[in-house]
């Protein structure tokens, strides 16, 4: 079979999304998108200080994700966070306000990029500590079959964290009580400045890493938003059925370097360019729509309401106050 035939075979037998789901992932995914630009930006001219790291180009992996959720299921991350908080809905303004310190931000403007919670949302963070989304998502998980409900918790981390003890301490104790959790790496192929290559004794099944605690685990490609939803059903059902904890390896890509610091000089052009022109998630996404019927007026038409919803969060959070000093000693265990 030559690769033409490999392609057609490999898109005919593919998951699909309904023509408005795709239309959904495709608004959702562009959010983000335009977010993160916006938030770059904004970074650049001093609005923003501290961490800030952008989540463009694994825009498909949190939004498949959300789609597959139901009603009460939890989600938790590290500190490449701002997808995860507007696949669950949080308001663009909000999360803007907190990436600029501001009182109406989702922490209160004390919490900036690495840390903001919407219990209404059913979003736990946003965590700077590599690794830990994977204990604190467990626990969550231990809560929800301690009450005896129906949810279940997807506890995203990257590769880097994935080597980290505490993420097999995890997994030990989701495994033993049989805890409703689905483990999300989000494979990016570089821990900071470091390949996945050189930091991992075995780094092509990260997946297999719960195989000695009894845990299975999948590899998606998660640059194709169709994909990561039908997988993260899989996952959710299997879960939610009370057979434990599952592993889902998601193969994604960060265009962007490691946070708005990093320069990203150890990976060429031609890499970052090759991902952009060839495995882009939004652009798969766009030109299944234009194949089925959707024209380009349409679709730029929702790139310009996008841009301009970004747009007025930025500017809600550069007008909003700053917080009061008073806010110094709130929300603090002593």
């Amino acid at each position: 079979m030559d690769q033409a035939r490999e392609r057609q075979h490999a898109a005919a037998n593919s998951p699909r999304l309904t023509a408005e789901e795709e239309l959904t992932a495709y608004r959702n995914m562009l959010l983000i998108r335009r977010f993160e630009e916006k938030a770059g930006q904004l970074y650049g001219m001093g609005h923003i200080a501290g961490f800030c790291h952008l989540y463009i180009g694994q825009e498909a992996v949190v939004t498949g994700m959300m789609m597959a959720l139901r009603d009460g299921d939890q989600i938790i991350t590290a500190y490449r966070d701002h997808g995860h908080m507007l696949a669950t809905g949080m308001d663009p303004k909000g999360v803007m306000a907190e990436l600029t310190g501001r009182r109406s931000g989702y922490s209160k403007g004390k919490g900036g990029s690495m840390h903001m919670f919407s219990v209404e949302k059913n979003f736990y963070g946003g965590h700077g500590i590599v690794g830990t989304p994977a204990p604190l998502g467990t626990g969550i998980a231990f809560a929800n079959k301690y009450r005896g409900n129906d949810h279940v918790c997807v506890s995203f981390f990257g590769e880097g964290a994935a080597n980290q003890g505490q993420v097999y301490e995890s997994f030990n104790m989701a495994s033993l009580w049989k805890l409703p959790i689905v483990y999300v790496i989000e494979n990016n192929h570089y821990a900071l400045g470091t390949s996945v290559e050189r930091a991992s004794a075995e780094w092509k099944e990260l997946h297999h890493r719960g195989l000695a605690f009894g845990i299975p685990g999948e590899e998606i490609d998660g640059m194709d938003v169709a994909a990561v939803k039908a997988a993260g059903e899989r996952a959710l059902a299997y879960a939610r059925s009370g057979k434990g904890p599952i592993i889902l390896e998601m193969l994604t890509y960060r265009y962007r370097g490691h946070s708005m610091s990093d320069p990203a000089k150890y990976r060429t052009r031609e890499e970052v360019k090759d991902m952009r022109e060839h495995h882009d998630p939004i652009e798969l996404v766009r030109q299944r729509l234009l194949e089925a019927g959707h024209d380009e007026d349409e679709l730029r038409g929702v790139d310009r309401d996008i841009r301009a919803r970004v747009a007025e969060a930025a500017e809600f959070a550069q007008d909003d106050a700053e917080p009061d000093p008073a806010e110094l000693t709130t929300d603090v265990v002593a």
